[in-house]
């Protein structure tokens, strides 16, 4: 797994990714963290969030997407429904979720570089190590990059 310090949003407008995935949890709310500024920055990633059944448990492991067309550059955002609620005991992550969606991902965007940020180990409050294997695993072989912001510390999140 490649690591990237920066902002993945701004990486992924530029031309950097093809393919943007970040977290949601199944309620439709894309109201903190990342998923809060994607929501703001790009109206259709919400919208094909709002799309899906809130509150449907069913929804994890799976993902919803929208491609946006920004100049001469195309790029999927990919809301991957890797935890149930967006509140109560930590971790909320499901790690199976996130094993099963990146699954999903590789097989459906392959041959396209794929960004993601810590998903699952920030507010969700997963262990990073158990995560990126997941991911690892999944994405093999794969052009995919963690992107972390210049502030974070791998190592707090790395169990």
């Amino acid at each position: 797994m490649k690591t990237i310090e920066g902002d993945l949003i701004a990486l992924t407008k530029s031309g950097t990714f093809d393919v943007m995935v970040h977290g949601c949890n199944c309620f439709c709310t894309m109201g903190a963290g990342i998923a809060k500024a994607i929501a703001s920055q790009f109206p259709e990633a919400f919208q094909a969030d709002l799309e899906t059944v809130k509150g449907d448990r069913n929804k994890l492991g799976t993902y919803s997407s929208t491609l946006i067309i920004n100049g001469d550059h195309k790029f999927h955002i990919v809301n991957a429904y890797s935890q149930y609620k967006y509140n109560g005991p930590q971790p909320r992550v499901s790690y199976e979720a996130v094993a099963e969606v990146f699954q999903r991902i590789a097989s459906d965007f392959a041959g396209l570089r794929i960004g993601y940020p810590l998903i699952g180990a920030g507010l969700a409050g997963g262990d990073w190590h158990r995560i990126a294997s997941s991911i690892e695993g999944a994405l093999k072989g794969m052009d995919h990059s963690l992107v972390i912001l210049p502030e974070t510390k791998i190592s707090k999140v790395s169990k």
